[in-house]
């Protein structure tokens, strides 16, 4: 499969399951929402101390599996991953970048300060999964 078919399909889904790597070279799995943005970067809101965080820490590889429209129809994303700095304050780089990936897989938030104190206060930080390479089938 293509990386441009691939990144089509993907595009107008939000919800997936990321694979990172154990220490001890198993998958890690957990089930995400993410957002496709321009540059064909997918953005994933992540919290500070979980495993996924600490996983991509120490070897910043992954992959992005998005379900179709029937169980038979799916890719896979793989790339490389940027951890930003978690957020520290509700209007920094962080948090205007949390922000800008709520509104590109949710829509409109009522509360943007009440969002923007929630991702401090959940001690959030961006990945930024930029795919190299995909496969999957019945696209």
């Amino acid at each position: 499969m293509e990386l441009t078919q691939a990144l089509t399909f993907a595009r107008p889904r939000h919800q997936g399951v990321l694979t990172t790597i154990k220490s001890d070279g198993r998958p890690q799995i957990s089930n995400i929402a993410y957002a496709l943005m321009d540059g064909d970067v997918a953005l994933i809101s992540v919290t500070d101390g979980r495993a996924k965080t600490a996983n991509l820490r120490r070897d910043p590889r992954a992959s992005l599996y998005v379900l179709g429209d029937t169980f038979y129809q799916w890719a896979v994303l793989e790339g490389a991953v940027e951890l930003t700095p978690v957020v520290a304050d509700p209007h920094d780089a962080t948090a205007d970048l949390l922000v800008a990936y709520y509104k590109a897989a949710n829509g409109e938030h009522d509360d943007w300060e009440d969002y923007r104190a929630a991702m401090v206060a959940d001690k959030r930080l961006v990945l930024k999964l930029r795919p190299e390479r995909a496969y999957g089938m019945g696209i």
